[in-house]
C-alpha cells in the first residue's frame, strides 16, 4: 500500500483539495510524497503555492484526479477513483463542456436541466435507442424507458421509473419523455389511441397540478404515479395515475415572484371569449388568489394558447363540453369566493357587506343561496349533547374559513379530474404487466419549513432506503454471481430516522395524538416531542434559540421544522355548514363533487385534501358512516397509509431511477453551480450509490477486455494459452496486494483507485515505448537526413566545381575578349582624343588669329581713321586754300570743259550703238537663262520616270484583271457544269418518276384483293381505329414519364447544338435553359415519385390493418369460413375492374355477414382509403396536365426561337450581301480614278503641264491623298467583312476550313506591311477564293443528291425486280397456295414499309403506320379465314370418302384413296403446322385458375425455381395464360386472371413477408410480368428492340395500360417491403460490424467500464463483424441474381442498403461517446474501405451507393484531423459538407482520447465551428433517417427469352396448361 502511494504521489500528480466556493478545487504536487511527511507542497491551477498540512492523526492524504481519460465517462462508476470531486467534476465536464445533460452513475441516471430545449427528444432518437441495450448508447432518458421495457417483456415483471429532484430539476419532463418513449415505442392495442390519451393527460395535469416557483417556472405541487398497462403482447392498453398532497395552501397563498396553479391564469386569460361571459372574470390581478405573488405573467408562456392545449386534452380523454364548463364555474367561483371581502363587526364576530358582488356571483356559479353562504362564512355551529349553538366567528377566523373552504373544494375538483382521466385510460383487454412512472417531489430544505416539507423528506426517506437496499442487493448479487469473497458493506441505513416519524410515540403519532386533543396546539405538541425525542433519540434536535421548533437529521441534511400551523394543516378542518350548504347547489358537478365524500375509501384509498388516489372506485360500506369516518382521519395518518401502499408496489417491481439536478438557482442554460449541485447530490443519493460502489470492488473487467487493456504489461513469456491464468499471473506481479482485486468466474474486480494505477503503469511503459520509438525513429530519420545532405552536398560539389570550371573558362574568354576590346577601345579613344585635340587646336589657332587679326585689324583701322581724319582735315585746310584759288579760275576752266564735254558726248553716243557694248551688258543673263534650261531638263527626267512607274502598274493590273477574268469565266463554266447536272437530275428524277408509275401500275393489279378485304373488314377497321386512339392517347402515361424528359431533354439539346458555334452567345442561355428544365422535371418527378411511393406504404399498412381487424373480428364471430377472401382495397381506382370470378363471388357471399359487423367499426378506415385513393387520382392527372402543359411550353419556346434564329441569320446575311455590294462599288470607282490619273499623266506629260506648281500637278497630288485615305478606309472594312465571311464560312463546313483563318491571319499580318493597292487586291482575292469555295459546295452538294437519287433509282429497280419475280413465282404456284403467298409478301412488304417511316420520320408517319397497320391486320385475319375454309373443306372431304367407303363404290380404290387423302393431310401439313405456328400462348380451363394460381404462386417455393429454372419463369407463365385470355378476346378472363394474381401475390407476402427470398423472388417476377406488359403491349417506345417474332405475340384485342399502374404500384409495395426485410436482417449486424468489432487489431483498446457495461469491440464467437456484414450483403446480391431481378433494381436496392448503413452507423456513432475517438474513426475508414471494394468487385461503383456514405466518411475523417487552430476549423468546415452543424458539434462534443497522448477538443474551438458554420442554411435534426426510403424506378428491361421456345417442368404440378 505504501509503495502504492508513493507511486502515485509523485511529482505532477494531481489531487482534489477542498475550496469554501467551487467546493473542490485542483492542484498538483510539486515535489514526491514520501511516508511520513507532514505536509504536501501543491501548485494550484492559477499558479499560486500552497503547502497543505496533512492531519497527523488520520494522515489522510488528499483525493486523487483521474487520468483525462476518464474525465467525462458515461458511468460514473467507470472512474478509477470514487470520491465526491471526482463526480462533480465529471457532471461538470460532460455539462459544461460537452453540452450532455445525462450521465449514469450505477443504476441511477443523473439528469441535469439544461434550461433550454434540446433536440434530442425526437422520434429520431427514440428509434435510434429503441431495441438496444442500456450500456451501448450514451445515457438518456430513453435508455432507462428502454431498459424498462425490455425487461419487462424479458423477466414478466413489473417495472417502476423513480423520478425525483427538488423544484426546477426536470422531474416532470423526465417523466413526461419517458411517458412518451413508451407510447411511441409499443404502440395500442387498438383504435383508441391510448397512447395519445395518456400524453394528453399531461397538459391536464399541468394545467391543475403545476404552478409557477421561484426555482422553477413549471414547478409540479404534487406526487403522482402512473401506471402504464400493457397486454400480453406488450402494447398500450392503458394507465392509472395516483396522486400524493396536493400542495392545497396555494391556492389561497402565494409567496412573492410565485403564481397559483396554471389553470386559475389561463381562464383569466381567455375571460373575453363568448363562452366565458357568464364566468365575470377578468385580469389576473383583480383577484385576490392571483395577485399575491405579484408576478401574474411567465416569460414565453401564452397562457390563452395553453388553455386551447388544455381544453383540446379534456376532449380528447372524454369530458365533454358542458363537464369542461362546469369546471371552468368551480375554478372561478373559487376566484370570486377569494374576493369576497369579510368585515369586522367587533372583535368576536364579523360581517359580510349585502350584495356582495363577488358573493353573488360565486353562489351564482355554484347554485347555492346567497343567504346561506353568507351566514356560515361567518358563523359556525357548536353541538353538545343536549343543544346546539351558532357561534359567530371573528374575522380573522372567517377568513381562514374563507380559504379552507377553496382549499377544499379545488382539492374535491382535482380529485374528480384524476378519476375521469384515469376513466378514460382505463380499458376492457386484461391487463399484463405495467410500467410505472413516479414523478415525486424531491428532498427539500427552505428558510421556513413546515408541514408539507415535513411530509415531502419522510417520503424521500423511505424511497432512499428502499434505493440503499435496492443497490446493496445488486452489489450482493453480482459478487455472489462472480462467486467471490463476500464480505459486508457498511452503508447508511436510514431506518432510525423513519423510527422517529412514523413508529409508535413517533412524531407523526404524537401530532395525530395531539390533534385529538380539545385544545391541543402547536406549542404542546412542540414540548411532548422534546420530552420525548430530546434525550433518546440521536437524530432528533432542538434549536438553541426557539421553543417552537426541532430539527431531525435526514440522510441528506439537518432540517429544521417550524412547528407552526402543523395541527391544522393535518386536521385539515372544513366548516360542515359549508359543506352542507354546497352539498344542497342545483348545480350538478358540485354536488357529484361532494357526493363523493359519502363513500367509504380504504386505508390506502383516496387521500382527502391531498389528492392522492389509489384505485378509479371503490364501493361504499353502507354500515358505516363514511363521512364521520373520514374527517377522523388527520393528513398525516393519511399519507403514511398511502406512502406504505406505494413502497409496497415499488417494492413488488424493478426499480429505475432517474435523479433531476439543478444545476442553477437563476435558471441560466449550461451554468453549472458547484454548491448547489453538490447539496442535490447528497440528497438525491448519487454519492451514497458511489459510497457503496468504492466501498466494495466497483472496477470491473472481463478477462478478455483486461487481457486485451493490459497486454503491453505482460511479457511474451507470461502469454498462456489460458487467458484466465494468464491475467492471474499479471496481477500477482503488478498488484503486490491481494485485497485489492479478486478473480470471478467471467470478470476481474478492483478496488477503488486500482485501475488509475494500472492506467499509470500501462501509461508509463506507453511512455517508455513511445520514447524507445522516437528514439530509434529519430536516429533512423537522422541518419536519412544526414545520407540525404551527404548525397546533396556530393552533388552540389560536383555542380559547383563544374560551374567553377565553366566560369573559370567562362572568364578566361572574357579576358582575351576583354583584351581585344580594350585593344580596340583604347584605340578608338586614343584616336578620338586626337581628334579632339586636333580639332581643339585648330579651333584654337583659329580663334587666335582671328582675335590677332581683328586686333590688327582694329589697329590699322584706328590708323586708318586717324589718317582719313588727318587727310579730311589736311584736305578741308587744303581745299579751303584751293577753293578760294579755284574760284578764281572756274569760270575759265567750265568754258573749257563745256566744250570737250560736248565733243566727248558725241563720242559716247556712237559707242552706244556698237554689238560689243550689248554683249557686255548681257553677260549675267545669259547663266541664268542656263540654269533654267537645266532645271527644265531634270523634271522632264521625273516626269518620264513616273509614267514608266504607272506604265508598269497598268500592266500588272491589266495581267490581274486578265487572270481574273480567266477564273471568272472558268467558274462561269462550273456553273453551267452544275447546271447541266441539275438537268441531268431532272432527267434521272422523269426516270425515277416513271419507275415509280410502273410501280404503280403494279400495284394496282394487287388492288382488287386489298378491295375486297377493305370492305370485308370495314366495321372491323372503324373499332380497330378507336382503340388505336385510344392507344395513342394513353402512350404518355406515368411509366414513359422518365423516359420522354430525356427524350425532351435531348431533342432541345440537338436542336440548339447546330447554332452553338455561330451563335454561341445566343445558344449558351438555350443550353443552360435546357438542362434546368431537365433537373426541375427529374426533380419534381422524383419529389414526387416519392411522395406517391410513401402515400403507397401508408395505403399498405391500412389495408394490412384492416385484414388485421377483418380477421380479429371473424375470430371473434366464430364464423364458419375463417378463411373468407374480401376485395382487394389496395387499389381503389381501379375498383371497377377488380373483379373476382364466381368461385371469389360465392366465398364473399359466405363472409358478408362478418363485414356487415365490423363496418360500423371500419368507417373511419374506409374514409382514411377513400381520401387516398382521391388524393392518388388527383396526383395522376395533376401529373398528366403538367406534362401536357410542359409540352405545349416546350414546342412553343422552341418554335419561337427559330423564328427569331432564322430572323436573326437573314438579317445578317442581307447585311453582309449589301456590305459586299457597296465595297465593289467602291472598288470600281477606285479604278477608274486611277485610270483618270494615268491618263491625265499621260496627257500632260507631252505639254508639260504636270510641271510643280501646275494646276495638273496640284489635282494629281490631291487625288493621290485621297486615294489614299479612301484605301485606308477600305481596308478596313475589308478585313471586316472577311473576318465575318470566314465565320460564317466556319459555321457551314467547319471541318473543311479548319486551316482558313490561319492562311487569313498571315494575309492579315502580311498587309499590315505592305501598300495600299496591294491591300485592295488581297482583299478582292479573298472574296473570290471564297466565292470558289462557296461554288464547289454547291457541287458537292449536287453531287450528294445526285448520288442518293441515283441511290434510289436503284433501289426501285430492285423493288420492281424483285417484285416482277415474286409475281413470276406467284403465277407459277397453284391457285390456292398463290393467294396465301401473295398475302404473305404483302405483308412483309407492308412491314418493310412500316418500319422504313419509323425509322425515317416517326412524326409525320404516323397516320400512315395506323393504315398499314389495319391493312395488316386485315391481310392476317384475311389468311386466318382461308385457313380455316381449307380445314372445314378438308374434313368435308373426309368426311365423303367415309361416306363413300360404306356404299362400297369402288371398294378397292375408295380404300385406298381416302386414306391417302386423310393420311396426306395430317402428317405433312398439320404436325408442322403446329410447331410453325405456336404462339407463346397458353390455354387454361376457367375453373382452373384457382388451382394455376395455388400451384403458381401460394404453393410455389422460390429457392427451387431460382436455381433449377430460368428467372422469371411464373411471370412468363401467367404472362402466356394471359394472351390467350386476349386471344381469345375473353375480357372475364383476362380480368379475373388479373386480379387473382395481385391478390395472391399479396397474400403470400404478407404471410411470408419476413422470408428475404420469396420478397425478392416475387419483386423479380412482379417487374418481369410488369416489363412483359409493356413489352408485348404493342406501343412503339417498347417495341424497338423486339425480333419479329416478339411483335407477332403482343396483345391484339386488350390495352392493359391501366393494370401496368396497378402492377408498377404492387412492385412499389414489394420493394419497400423487401428494404424492410433486408433491414430488419442487417440491423443487428450494422453496429457491431462498422462500429465495435475491431476489424484493424491493436488500434484501439479498451476503456476502463463501468456498472453500464456497453458492448466490447472484441469479437467474441457469435459477434457480428463487418465480414458478417459484406457475407450478408454478398448473399443478397448473389439470389437477387439468381432471381433474374433486373440490374438497375438491384442497383436502388444496394444503394438503400449502404443508406441504411451508413444512416445507422453514424446515428450510433452520434449517441455513443466511446466510439468518437481518434482510433475508431480509422476503424470506419478501414471498413466503408472495404465496403467499396466489395461495391468495385460486383461492379456496383454507379449506383450511387458510394456517395450514401460520406456522411460517415466525413464524420470519420472529423474525428482525426487537427482540431486545434482557426485553419483546422476552416478545413473542418469546408471538409463536412455532407454533415449538419449539430452533427459535426456533436461529433467534437463527444471526442474521447482513448490514450493519455491525445487531447480533447477545446470549448473554444466548438464555439469557433459554430461561427463559422452560422450561416448554413440546413435542418437542425441531429440523426439521419433511418426509414427514408429512395423512391424507386423500374426502368423498362425487354426480355430476350422467346415465348415460344419456354417450356414448362412438370415439378410445377401445371399439366392442366396446353400450349397453343
Amino acid at each position: 500500500m505504501n509503495r502504492e502511494l508513493e507511486y502515485m504521489f509523485v511529482q505532477a500528480a494531481r489531487v482534489w483539495i477542498p475550496d469554501a466556493e467551487d467546493v473542490w478545487k485542483s492542484a498538483e504536487l510539486i515535489k514526491d510524497y514520501k511516508n511520513g511527511d507532514a505536509s504536501l507542497q501543491l501548485l494550484l491551477e492559477d499558479g499560486t503555492n500552497l503547502e497543505l498540512k496533512l492531519d497527523p492523526k488520520t494522515n489522510n492524504l488528499p483525493y486523487l484526479r483521474n487520468p483525462d481519460i476518464l474525465v467525462g465517462e458515461n458511468d460514473l462508476t467507470a472512474l478509477s477513483y470514487l470520491h465526491e470531486p471526482a463526480v462533480l467534476h465529471n457532471l461538470k465536464v460532460r455539462f459544461t463542456d460537452s453540452k450532455l445533460i445525462y450521465t449514469y452513475c450505477g443504476i441511477v441516471l443523473v439528469a441535469i436541466n439544461p434550461y433550454e430545449s434540446l433536440p434530442i427528444y425526437g422520434s429520431d432518437i427514440i428509434n435510434a435507442y429503441s431495441g438496444q441495450n442500456m450500456g451501448d448508447m450514451d445515457p438518456h432518458i430513453f435508455a432507462v424507458a428502454e431498459e424498462a421495457y425490455k425487461q419487462m417483456a424479458r423477466d414478466e415483471r413489473n417495472q417502476s421509473i423513480i423520478v425525483s429532484g427538488e423544484s426546477g430539476a426536470g422531474k416532470t419532463v423526465s417523466a413526461k419523455y419517458a411517458m412518451r418513449y413508451f407510447a411511441t415505442v409499443s404502440g395500442s392495442a387498438s383504435d383508441a389511441n391510448i397512447e395519445e390519451k395518456v400524453l394528453a393527460s399531461n397538459p391536464i395535469m399541468e394545467a391543475i397540478g403545476n404552478a409557477k416557483t421561484t426555482r422553477n417556472d413549471n414547478s409540479s405541487r404534487f406526487g403522482k404515479y402512473i401506471e402504464i398497462g400493457f397486454d400480453s403482447r406488450y402494447r398500450i392498453i392503458g394507465a392509472n395515475m395516483r396522486t400524493y398532497l396536493l400542495e392545497k395552501s396555494r391556492v389561497v397563498f402565494q409567496a412573492d415572484e410565485e403564481r397559483n396553479y396554471h389553470i386559475f391564469y389561463q381562464l383569466c386569460a381567455a375571460a373575453h371569449l363568448p363562452e366565458f361571459k357568464n364566468l365575470r372574470l377578468s385580469s389576473a390581478n383583480d383577484f385576490l388568489y392571483t395577485r399575491q405573488g405579484r408576478s401574474p405573467v411567465i416569460d414565453g408562456v401564452d397562457d390563452a394558447k395553453e388553455l386551447c392545449t388544455t381544453r383540446h386534452a379534456f376532449t380528447l380523454l372524454g369530458i365533454n363540453e358542458s363537464s369542461q364548463v362546469g369546471l371552468f364555474q368551480v375554478l372561478a367561483a373559487i376566484l370570486h369566493l377569494g374576493n369576497v371581502e369579510i368585515k369586522e363587526r367587533d372583535s368576536d364576530s364579523s360581517l359580510i357587506p349585502p350584495n356582495n358582488r363577488h358573493l353573488t356571483a360565486f353562489c351564482e356559479l355554484v347554485g347555492v343561496a346567497y343567504q346561506d353562504m353568507s351566514q356560515w362564512l361567518c358563523h359556525r355551529k357548536l353541538k353538545t349533547a343536549t343543544e346546539t349553538y351558532i357561534k359567530p366567528l371573528p374575522r380573522l377566523q372567517a377568513t381562514n374559513a374563507r380559504d379552507a373552504l377553496s382549499k377544499h373544494v379545488y382539492a374535491k375538483l382535482f380529485n374528480w379530474i384524476v378519476e375521469h382521466v384515469n376513466k378514460a385510460l382505463v380499458t376492457n383487454v386484461k391487463q399484463h404487466s405495467f410500467i410505472g412512472v413516479l414523478d415525486i417531489y424531491g428532498f427539500e430544505t427552505f428558510e421556513i419549513n413546515s408541514f408539507e416539507q415535513f411530509c415531502i423528506n419522510y417520503a424521500n426517506e423511505k424511497l432512499q432506503q428502499q434505493f440503499n437496499m435496492h443497490v446493496f442487493k445488486l452489489e450482493q448479487e453480482e459478487y455472489m454471481r462472480e462467486q467471490i469473497p463476500w464480505t459486508l458493506i457498511d452503508f447508511y441505513d436510514n431506518q432510525p430516522c423513519i423510527n422517529l416519524i412514523e413508529a409508535k410515540m413517533g412524531v407523526l403519532d404524537l401530532l395525530d395524538e395531539e390533534c385529538r386533543m380539545p385544545k391541543g396546539s402547536d406549542d404542546s405538541w412542540a414540548q411532548k416531542l422534546y420530552n420525548t425525542h430530546l434525550k433518546t433519540c440521536s437524530l432528533f434536535e432542538k434549536p438553541r434559540m426557539s421553543n417552537r421548533a426541532f430539527i431531525i437529521q435526514h440522510f441528506a441534511d439537518k432540517v429544521e421544522y417550524q412547528c407552526d400551523g402543523f395541527l391544522e394543516k393535518n386536521k385539515d378542518t372544513v366548516n360542515e355548514e359549508q359543506i352542507n350548504v354546497m352539498k344542497a347547489s342545483k348545480f350538478d358537478l358540485l354536488v357529484q363533487l361532494f357526493h363523493d365524500e359519502e363513500k367509504v375509501t380504504s386505508p390506502t384509498g383516496p387521500v382527502p385534501g391531498t389528492g392522492g388516489r389509489t384505485r378509479l372506485s371503490i364501493k361504499p360500506d353502507k354500515s358505516r358512516d363514511s363521512s364521520c369516518k373520514e374527517h377522523k382521519k388527520t393528513v398525516g395518518c393519511q399519507f403514511r397509509n398511502s406512502l406504505q401502499m406505494l413502497m409496497g408496489t415499488l417494492n413488488a417491481t424493478t426499480p429505475h431511477y432517474v435523479r433531476c439536478i439543478k444545476p442553477n438557482d437563476f435558471k441560466l442554460a449550461f451554468s453549472f453551480d458547484p454548491k448547489r449541485a453538490v447539496q442535490q447530490l447528497r440528497a438525491c443519493g448519487v454519492l451514497e450509490t458511489i459510497r457503496i460502489s468504492a466501498a466494495g470492488f466497483p472496477s470491473r473487467w472481463t478477462y478478455q477486455e483486461f487481457f486485451s487493456r493490459y497486454r503491453v504489461l505482460m511479457k511474451q513469456k507470461d502469454v498462456l494459452p489460458d487467458m484466465k491464468l494468464t491475467c492471474k499471473n499479471v496481477l500477482e506481479k503488478l498488484v503486490e496486494d491481494q485485497d485489492k482485486y479478486q478473480f470471478g468466474k467471467t470478470k476481474i474486480f478492483f478496488r477503488a483507485g486500482q485501475v488509475a494505477y494500472l492506467e499509470k503503469l500501462r501509461a508509463d511503459k506507453l511512455r517508455v515505448a513511445c520514447i524507445r520509438i522516437q528514439k530509434t525513429i529519430r536516429c533512423w530519420l537522422a541518419r536519412k537526413k544526414f545520407l540525404r545532405k551527404r548525397g546533396a552536398a556530393i552533388t552540389i560539389q560536383r555542380f559547383t566545381r563544374g560551374y567553377q570550371a565553366r566560369c573559370l573558362a567562362k572568364f578566361m574568354r572574357r579576358t582575351q575578349a576583354a583584351t581585344i576590346i580594350q585593344k580596340y577601345q583604347r584605340m578608338c579613344v586614343e584616336k578620338k582624343r586626337y581628334q579632339q585635340k586636333q580639332a581643339a587646336a585648330l579651333a584654337m589657332q583659329t580663334i587666335l588669329r582671328a582675335y590677332q587679326a581683328r586686333q590688327l585689324y582694329q589697329t590699322l583701322l584706328r590708323e586708318h581713321k586717324a589718317v582719313l581724319i588727318q587727310k579730311h582735315i589736311r584736305g578741308w585746310l587744303a581745299r579751303c586754300w584751293y577753293k578760294r584759288c579755284l574760284e578764281a579760275i572756274v569760270y575759265l576752266q567750265c568754258c573749257i570743259r563745256r566744250m570737250r564735254a560736248k565733243r566727248e558726248l558725241k563720242k559716247l553716243k556712237i559707242e552706244a550703238r556698237s554689238v560689243e557694248h550689248f554683249k557686255k551688258l548681257n553677260k549675267g543673263m545669259e547663266n541664268k537663262i542656263m540654269q533654267l534650261q537645266r532645271k527644265i531638263d531634270e523634271q522632264n527626267k521625273d516626269h518620264r520616270l513616273i509614267s514608266e512607274k504607272l506604265v508598269g502598274l497598268e500592266s500588272s493590273y491589266a495581267t490581274e484583271t486578265e487572270r481574273m477574268r480567266a477564273e471568272l469565266s472558268r467558274l462561269r463554266g462550273v456553273e453551267e457544269d452544275a447546271r447541266s447536272r441539275a438537268n441531268q437530275v431532272s432527267s434521272l428524277l422523269e426516270e425515277l418518276e416513271k419507275l415509280k408509275k410502273e410501280l404503280s401500275v403494279t400495284q394496282q393489279e394487287k388492288k382488287s384483293i386489298e378491295d375486297w378485304a377493305h370492305t370485308y373488314r370495314n366495321q372491323m377497321e372503324k373499332v380497330l381505329s378507336e382503340l388505336k386512339d385510344e392507344n395513342g392517347s394513353l402512350k404518355k402515361e406515368k411509366d414513359d414519364l422518365n423516359r420522354r424528359i430525356q427524350e425532351q431533354s435531348q431533342q432541345m439539346t440537338g436542336t440548339f447544338h447546330a447554332l452553338l458555334i455561330p451563335h454561341h452567345n445566343i445558344t449558351t442561355p438555350f443550353h443552360l435553359l435546357t438542362n434546368l428544365l431537365a433537373l426541375r422535371h427529374q426533380r419534381k418527378w422524383l419529389v414526387r415519385c416519392s411522395r406517391y411511393q410513401n402515400l403507397l406504404s401508408d395505403h399498405l399498412h391500412l389495408e394490412e390493418k384492416y385484414d388485421d381487424l377483418k380477421e380479429e373480428m371473424a375470430r371473434s364471430s366464430n364464423m364458419s369460413k375463417p378463411g373468407h377472401r374480401r376485395t382487394d382495397s389496395t387499389h381503389s381506382s381501379n375498383e371497377s375492374e377488380y373483379t373476382y370470378n364466381s368461385e371469389y363471388a360465392e366465398l364473399e357471399e359466405g363472409s358478408r355477414a362478418g363485414e356487415d359487423m365490423t363496418r360500423g367499426i371500419d368507417t373511419s378506415l374506409t374514409l382514411k382509403l377513400q381520401k387516398r385513393v382521391t388524393e392518388l387520382e388527383q396526383e395522376k392527372q395533376s401529373l398528366r396536365n403538367e406534362l401536357e402543359n410542359k409540352e405545349e411550353q416546350f414546342q412553343r419556346a422552341r418554335a419561337r426561337d427559330d423564328a427569331e434564329f432564322r430572323k436573326a441569320r437573314g438579317a445578317e446575311l442581307e447585311y453582309e450581301s449589301l456590305k459586299r455590294q457597296e465595297l465593289e462599288s467602291e472598288n470600281k470607282k477606285l479604278r477608274h480614278d486611277l485610270s483618270e490619273m494615268r491618263r491625265s499623266l499621260l496627257a500632260d506629260a507631252a505639254t508639260g503641264a504636270g510641271a510643280p506648281g501646275s494646276p495638273a500637278y496640284k489635282v494629281l497630288l490631291d487625288q493621290l491623298n485621297a486615294s489614299c485615305e479612301e484605301l485606308e478606309v477600305r481596308k478596313e472594312e475589308v478585313l471586316i467583312l472577311r473576318s465575318q465571311l470566314v465565320s460564317q464560312k466556319e459555321a457551314m463546313h467547319h471541318k473543311e476550313t479548319m486551316t482558313e483563318p490561319s492562311v487569313f491571319a498571315d494575309d492579315v499580318n502580311k498587309l499590315k506591311d505592305a501598300d495600299e493597292l496591294k491591300q485592295a487586291y488581297v482583299g478582292l482575292k479573298d472574296t473570290n477564293r471564297l466565292l470558289e469555295h462557296q461554288i464547289q459546295t454547291q457541287r458537292r452538294t449536287y453531287d450528294s443528291e445526285v448520288e442518293f437519287l441515283r441511290g434510289e433509282l436503284q433501289n426501285v429497280k430492285e423493288e420492281n425486280n424483285r417484285q416482277q419475280q415474286l409475281l413470276a413465282q406467284n403465277l407459277q404456284l397453284p391457285p390456292e397456295a398463290r393467294i396465301e403467298a401473295s398475302l404473305q409478301h404483302e405483308i412483309t412488304r407492308l412491314t418493310n414499309e412500316n418500319l422504313e417511316l419509323m425509322t425515317d420520320d416517326p412524326t409525320a408517319s404516323q397516320e400512315a403506320r395506323v393504315i398499314i397497320l389495319r391493312r395488316m391486320v386485315d391481310l392476317m385475319e384475311q389468311l386466318e379465314k382461308q385457313d380455316r375454309t381449307i380445314r372445314k373443306l378438308k374434313k368435308q372431304l373426309k368426311v365423303y370418302s367415309k361416306r363413300i367407303g360404306e356404299m362400297g363404290v369402288g371398294q378397292a380404290e375408295g380404300q385406298t384413296s381416302p386414306g391417302q387423302m386423310v393420311e396426306e393431310p395430317i402428317h405433312p401439313v398439320n404436325i408442322p403446322r403446329r410447331e410453325k405456328d405456336f404462339q407463346g400462348m397458353l390455354e387454361y380451363k376457367k375453373e382452373d385458375e384457382m388451382k394455376l394460381v395455388k400451384n403458381l404462386i401460394l404453393e410455389l417455393k422460390p429457392r427451387g425455381v431460382a436455381v433449377n429454372l430460368i428467372p422469371g419463369l411464373p411471370a412468363y407463365i401467367l404472362f402466356m395464360c394471359l394472351r390467350h385470355a386476349d386471344y381469345l378476346n375473353d375480357d372475364q378472363k383476362v380480368r379475373t386472371l388479373l386480379t387473382s394474381t395481385i391478390n395472391s401475390i399479396k397474400k403470400i407476402l404478407k404471410k411470408r413477408g419476413d422470408d428475404f427470398e420469396t420478397v425478392s423472388f416475387w419483386l423479380a417476377n412482379t417487374c418481369r410480368f410488369l416489363h412483359c406488359l409493356k413489352q408485348y403491349s404493342g406501343d412503339e417506345a417498347f417495341m424497338k428492340l423486339n425480333t419479329s417474332r416478339q411483335n407477332e405475340h403482343c396483345l391484339s384485342n386488350f390495352d392493359l395500360a391501366e393494370y401496368r399502374q396497378v402492377i408498377s404500384d404492387l412492385a412499389i409495395q414489394i420493394y419497400q417491403q423487401l428494404i424492410k426485410c433486408l433491414e430488419n436482417i442487417l440491423l443487428s449486424m450494422i453496429v457491431p460490424g462498422m462500429l465495435e468489432h475491431e476489424t484493424i487489431q491493436g488500434v484501439s483498446g479498451v476503456k476502463p467500464t463501468g456498472l453500464r457495461k456497453r458492448t466490447s469491440s472484441i469479437a467474441d464467437e457469435g459477434t457480428y463483424t463487418l465480414d458478417s456484414i459484406l457475407r450478408q450483403l454478398s448473399a443478397f446480391h448473389s439470389t437477387m441474381c439468381q432471381h433474374g431481378t433486373d440490374p438497375e433494381l438491384i442497383k436502388q436496392v444496394v444503394k438503400q442498403l449502404f443508406y441504411i448503413i451508413g444512416a445507422v452507423t453514424l446515428n450510433n456513432l452520434l449517441l455513443r461517446k466511446d466510439m468518437c475517438s481518434w482510433s475508431k474513426g480509422m476503424q470506419i475508414r478501414y471498413n466503408v474501405s472495404q465496403l467499396e471494394e466489395w461495391l468495385r468487385d460486383k461492379g456496383l461503383m454507379t449506383c450511387g451507393a458510394k456517395e450514401t456514405l460520406e456522411p460517415l466518411i466525413q464524420a470519420a475523417q472529423l474525428l482525426q484531423v487537427k482540431k486545434k487552430t482557426d485553419e483546422d476549423a476552416e478545413a473542418i468546415c469546408s471538409m463536412c459538407q455532407a454533415l449538419t452543424t449539430a452533427q459535426i458539434v456533436k461529433v467534437l462534443n463527444l471526442y474521447t482520447p482513448v490514450n493519455e497522448f491525445e487531447e480533447r477538443v477545446s470549448v473554444a474551438f466548438i464555439r469557433t465551428i459554430q461561427t463559422h458554420l452560422r450561416d448554413r442554411c440546413e435542418s437542425p435534426q441531429l440523426l439521419m433517417d433511418t426509414k427514408m426510403i429512395y423512391p424507386v424506378t423500374f426502368p423498362f428491361n425487354p426480355s430476350c427469352v422467346a415465348l415460344e421456345t419456354i417450356q414448362i417442368p412438370s415439378s410445377l404440378n401445371l399439366s392442366f396448361l396446353t400450349r397453343v
